[in-house]
């Protein structure tokens, strides 16, 4: 990161954290939290934050966001520990970013630019890459005022052509257009791929889990302990970014496609949501979610709001299509033991009632809780499925096996002297009507998970 101005005194590595606190909308007691998630956002970048403070802000500057008091108190705070960088754990407007920049001498970030910041460090694989461009590029693009304003934008001569500044400034912006139709390009090819992994995922029967939740809540270290992949595991907000997927085997002997996902966060930026189209269709297209929530953390309540926000615009762009949601309560370890005998009970009491999938108490950590989790996961990734047993003549032996292989999962088969083909397979309820509208159902085929 490069500063806007001659700041030789200040340290590019050091920051100050400002929070604005807007008092109509969040009591103080959530401003710190949010407070303290920006210093982790900031720490995950690898600054050094040098200060932390909770702005109260009764409105919003249209030129630089605070008040011209607050500048300058902020422009003194930050000569004062030589903080190079301030971090706004706000959107800015790119003027409201460059008069900051101005006035303070100092590198400003706001929420959006410091969490692509972040997913430019953890990308790693070339689709996170590509996500990860394509999201900056969209972000930089609203921004090309900044980079120019040393120049002439006057509209000059006859007034046909602009000044150097507004040509460089539409230079760029084709640049910039024609890198996002190019990468928009390269992703939909990693769309296309993944949609043919899914493919080959359901010819194999094999459901998808995938697990989601917010930044930090413990989804690495509970991936790990699931599937022993070595996936990075850190107290430290967007440790995972790439997706991971492996399979997992379940007490009934049967296997499941578990992945990993991006951690959620309040105010994700609208440019991740769609750079990241190609990853989360995974949630959307997913046979079960297992929101992993950090059950010990003051705001898990806010943070699972924040979590089904987004898959709920996930919903809204794979036109409402929404999989079954299990919730496993982590970090049981960390509560204090009259606090986990309650959250327990609560678990215990949730799993009494209709409707929604009863939630799991554990610790990703420990192990304590992982075996119940499994059963559960079990138990919700195959319940609306039926082993049925048919014999095929040997006519309709290939043609009727190939649908049955596409729906389902062909458990066993065998073919007699005659030719015909009986075999048994696990299919969705429907699917098994399907192959077997007419006669009730015989006693084998029961629920695959009881």
């Amino acid at each position: 990161m490069k500063p806007t101005a001659d700041t030789p005194h200040k340290d590019l590595n050091k920051a100050i954290v400002l929070r604005p606190l807007a008092s109509a909308e969040e009591s103080v007691r959530d401003g710190e939290a949010r407070l303290l998630e920006a210093v982790g956002l900031a720490q995950a970048l690898g600054l050094e934050v040098a200060g932390a403070e909770a702005a109260p802000l009764r409105q919003i500057n249209p030129r630089s966001y605070f008040g011209s008091g607050r500048v300058e108190r902020l422009k003194d705070r930050s000569e004062e520990l030589g903080a190079g960088v301030i971090v706004i754990d706000a959107a800015l407007s790119p003027v409201q970013q460059r008069n900051l920049e101005t006035d303070t001498g100092s590198k400003v970030i706001d929420r959006t630019g410091l969490i692509l910041e972040i997913f430019g460090l953890r990308a790693r694989t070339k689709e996170g890459k590509l996500q990860v461009e394509l999201a900056r590029q969209g972000y930089e693009r609203s921004r090309l005022v900044r980079t120019w304003t040393h120049l002439e934008r006057q509209r000059g001569g006859l007034g046909k052509t602009g000044g150097p500044g507004e040509t460089q400034i539409e230079l760029d912006r084709r640049i910039i257009a024609d890198r996002i139709i190019k990468l928009k390009r390269e992703l939909e090819d990693v769309r296309r791929t993944r949609g043919l992994q899914r493919r080959a995922r359901s010819r194999a029967g094999l459901p998808a889990v995938v697990l989601v939740g917010y930044t930090n809540a413990g989804k690495s270290t509970l991936f790990n302990r699931l599937t022993q992949a070595g996936v990075l595991a850190k107290d430290m907000l967007f440790a995972t970014l790439d997706p991971t997927a492996r399979k997992v085997q379940l007490p009934s002997g049967r296997a499941v496609i578990m992945s990993d996902t991006v951690g959620f966060i309040s105010d994700l930026p609208h440019e991740l949501v769609e750079s990241f189209r190609a990853t989360l269709e995974a949630v959307t297209e997913a046979d079960l979610l297992v929101h992993v929530r950090d059950i010990a953390h003051p705001q898990s309540e806010d943070q699972k709001a924040d979590v089904l926000a987004v898959l709920a615009q996930l919903a809204k762009d794979a036109d409402g299509k929404s999989p079954p949601v299990l919730e496993a309560w982590n970090k049981i370890d960390l509560l204090d033991e009259e606090t986990r005998l309650g959250r327990l009970r609560r678990a215990e009491a949730a799993g009494q009632g209709q409707g929604a999938l009863p939630p799991v108490a554990l610790s990703a950590e420990t192990g304590e809780g992982v075996d119940a989790l499994l059963t559960a996961i079990d138990r919700a990734a195959f319940s609306a499925t039926r082993v049925i047993t048919l014999t095929l003549a040997p006519d309709d032996a290939g043609r009727v096996r190939a649908q049955i292989a596409s729906a389902g999962k062909i458990i066993d088969e065998s073919t007699d002297d005659d030719g015909n083909l009986t075999l048994r397979a696990e299919l969705l309820v429907q699917e098994a009507a399907r192959f077997a509208p007419i006669e009730p159902l015989p006693e084998d085929l029961r629920p695959a998970a009881e």
